[in-house]
């Protein structure tokens, strides 16, 4: 087989084997070797040029697979249609596919050490803590870990880059048994024995409490007029109140409405605030929703608002990580339609917020900030007790990228030791347990009231106090053995 056939193998496998990792297919099991043929390949290729080219086309046929929803969420809802739509995915994977393209440049020159293994390892968790601050960290290798006992281990501990990082290691080294390197470089696996001195992510206390989840189901594309929007807050508030009465259940400790297409203007808006008010006096229960709030410039906020069980306003949380096309359109892509309906950008909040509520607090995000390992862990780090992620899928359709949220919100919740309560607008509306399983689910597509069971934690993860410093390292680690493995090659004058 020719290089270019070997790279091209290579670089295609590994997306597929990548990609094949998440839902819809959930092969998780292939994660310790999904870096492999793409290692393999690059270890047969001298050129660096061509091996950030080959690095390329795997993260953007990757990314192309991975997230090909987002095409359809911008035909349907961001005005784009035909080949539009196609050109909008396609400079999406573009860009994301130049993550994979620099970890194979620089993986190209440490793969040769004896060191390879921990280099390579770092390298690629250095760099995937880089999609966030570059704006969407949605599915990271570590991901694949969350129903894996033993390495799962790491996620409280360093979170979901310490799975990824034990994942791309396995992958090196089943590389250098394939290249039949020196059996001696694979004695860096010896730390994989440290997985077992790590507490077991277990449930530790059952749960205690429940929630009422109203899944409203509101169509993305409702047309919304006064008359309609006050009969279906009416009809969301008698079912929300048909399951928090029903004398047959424990009385509830929380009502959660999730996000959601509609025009909910608490503070400008009398009759919705008079509704709702009237649904947490009669509860008698704290009552979490979201809505629309507005910045003194009036700029809108994506808001999650919380009232206490005689009606009256204990706190509000504004969206911090806001959504690229979906509330804010990025320089340079002025063709391309918000989503939402709302008049210009949406405002970024002020950061995490903890509720109190009773002798408990909660912290409580919204939809694509559950992507953010760094930014969720700053609830629990401020004190809350209980995550709960409003959220709105409905522009998912019925693809694989609501599956794909839910691993992203376990993942959440073992990192931190949470419970996690996720009210969605149509779905996928679930409580996780802080060992990152789901325990109750409401059906999807459908209105409902529901019960959600959980508990309530204080004990704070190492994860939660540090962060993500394991990864950064990561980054300067491999960055170091980079140049390093450049010094013998360096000739002064030359």
């Amino acid at each position: 087989m020719k290089s270019w056939q070997l790279s091209l193998a290579g670089s295609v496998l590994t997306a597929l084997l990548l990609a094949a990792l998440f839902p819809p297919l959930d092969f998780a099991f292939l994660a310790p070797v999904a870096l492999t043929p793409l290692l393999f390949a690059l270890a047969h290729e001298a050129r660096p040029l061509r091996h950030f080219l080959w690095g390329w086309l795997s993260g953007f046929i990757y990314w192309l697979i991975v997230c090909h929803w987002i095409r359809d969420v911008l035909a349907a809802y961001g005005g784009l249609n035909g080949p539009l739509s196609w050109l909008a995915l396609l400079l999406f994977a573009v860009a994301k596919g130049l993550h994979t393209a620099v970890f194979a440049w620089l993986a190209g020159f440490v793969s040769q050490r004896i060191w390879a293994i921990p280099a390579v390892a770092a390298l690629w968790t250095g760099i995937e803590r880089t999609h966030a601050p570059l704006g969407f960290p949605w599915l990271v290798l570590g991901n694949a870990g969350i129903s894996m006992q033993m390495p799962l281990r790491l996620a409280p501990v360093i979170g979901v880059y310490g799975i990824s990082f034990v994942f791309a290691a396995l992958a090196c080294a089943a590389t250098l048994m394939a290249l039949r390197r020196s059996r001696k470089e694979l004695l860096w696996l010896l730390f994989l024995p440290v997985l077992l001195l790590l507490p077991a992510i277990a449930l530790k206390n059952p749960p205690t409490s429940q929630a009422v989840a109203m899944q409203t189901n509101i169509d993305g594309d409702a047309r919304w007029t006064d008359e309609v929007k006050d009969r279906t807050v009416k009809i969301l508030s008698l079912a929300t109140l048909a399951e928090a009465l029903d004398p047959s259940k424990q009385k509830p400790a929380l009502l959660l409405w999730p996000e959601a297409p509609a025009p909910f203007y608490y503070y400008d808006d009398p009759g919705f605030r008079q509704q709702v008010t009237e649904v947490a006096r009669l509860s008698g229960a704290p009552f979490l929703f979201s809505g629309v709030a507005f910045t003194p410039a009036k700029e809108p906020l994506n808001s999650a608002i919380l009232l206490g069980p005689e009606g009256q306003m204990l706190g509000r949380y504004d969206k911090v990580i806001l959504v690229p096309f979906g509330e804010f359109i990025p320089p340079g892509f002025g063709w391309i339609e918000k989503i939402s309906s709302e008049a210009g950008n949406y405002a970024s909040g002020p950061g995490a917020r903890v509720f109190t509520v009773g002798d408990h607090s909660l912290g409580a995000y919204i939809c694509y900030e559950s992507a953010f390992p760094h930014f969720v862990r700053q609830f629990p780090l401020n004190g809350a007790e209980l995550l709960v992620n409003l959220t709105n899928d409905g522009y998912f359709g019925r693809g694989p990228a609501r599956s794909q949220h839910l691993l992203l919100a376990r993942m959440r919740a073992v990192e931190n030791h949470r419970w996690l309560l996720r009210p969605s607008n149509n779905g996928i509306t679930a409580v996780i347990d802080p060992a990152g399983r789901v325990w109750d689910r409401l059906p999807e597509f459908k209105r409902a009231a529901g019960r959600l069971r959980f508990g309530w934690e204080r004990e704070k993860t190492p994860y939660t106090r540090y962060g993500d410093w394991f990864a950064w390292l990561c980054l300067a680690a491999g960055l170091g053995c980079v140049v390093a493995a450049q010094v013998p090659a360096y000739r002064p004058g030359s």
